[in-house]
């Protein structure tokens, strides 16, 4: 019996290591006076938090916003599973929206012409100096093109981070290559360009938060945003 405890014992302390040595978990919050996405303005002050863990390259993301200035700005919920290896990176994500297809915003409804649900797939790839990245909706409350059919909505992005007077930046292209209503585009348009600053405000010498200012323009669409957040993350 003393045998079995005493290897119960080493079995827990082993699997307690290789937790706190292989598996991260991430715990944050953003806080933004408005919720722009991909060039698109979903809503206005937002809670936004997130919840990850992650394995050797592999992992699984759930990230959600609320408004907090104007109840009626939907509430999101989205699930990111992704891979890494190297620069390499290519994942899933299944966006729920509170409005959609299902006017009673049930999330466990995923028929697919009555679901606020949308599936996107994702691959990329990281240089370093820059990042390229290619989004496409295959499944759920997908936009249509032209001629009334599913798109397959896409979106396209560049992104290039650097540092200037001890902040980092990134710039970032994004377009939309053919037409849907799901970005609002009648065929290839520029629907995303912004400039990003975060910095990080040290409040004790072991606590600080980063905070975060952003011009986000949209030719398509014609319209510009200034955005500013900060996060809260133990």
């Amino acid at each position: 019996m003393k045998k079995i405890v005493l290897f119960a014992i080493g079995l827990i302390m082993s699997m307690a290591t290789f937790a706190q040595d292989e598996i991260e978990t991430t715990i944050s919050g953003d806080i933004v006076n408005q919720y722009i996405w991909r060039g698109q303005d979903l809503g206005n002050v937002s809670l936004q938090p997130t919840l990850g863990i992650g394995y050797k390259g592999l992992s699984l993301t759930a990230w959600g916003s609320v408004g907090l200035s104007e109840p009626d700005d939907p509430k999101e919920f989205d699930l990111t599973l992704a891979y890494t290896i190297g620069g390499f990176n290519v994942g899933i994500t299944d966006y729920w929206l509170s409005e959609g297809l299902d006017p009673k915003a049930r999330y466990f409804k995923y028929s697919a012409h009555s679901t606020n649900h949308v599936f996107e797939a994702n691959i990329g790839y990281d240089f370093g100096v820059a990042s390229i990245q290619w989004f496409t909706n295959f499944a759920g409350n997908d936009g249509t093109n032209k001629d009334g059919k599913r798109a397959y909505s896409s979106y396209a992005e560049i992104v290039v981070p650097f540092k200037l007077s001890a902040i980092d930046w990134t710039a970032t292209v994004g377009a939309v290559p053919y037409a849907t209503d799901y970005y609002g585009t009648t065929g290839f348009a520029v629907t995303n360009l912004s400039l990003k600053a975060t910095k990080d405000i040290k409040i004790t010498d072991s606590f600080s938060i980063p905070i975060f200012g952003q011009i986000v323009g949209n030719p398509c669409s014609q319209k510009a945003y200034l955005v500013f957040g900060f996060t809260l993350q133990p």
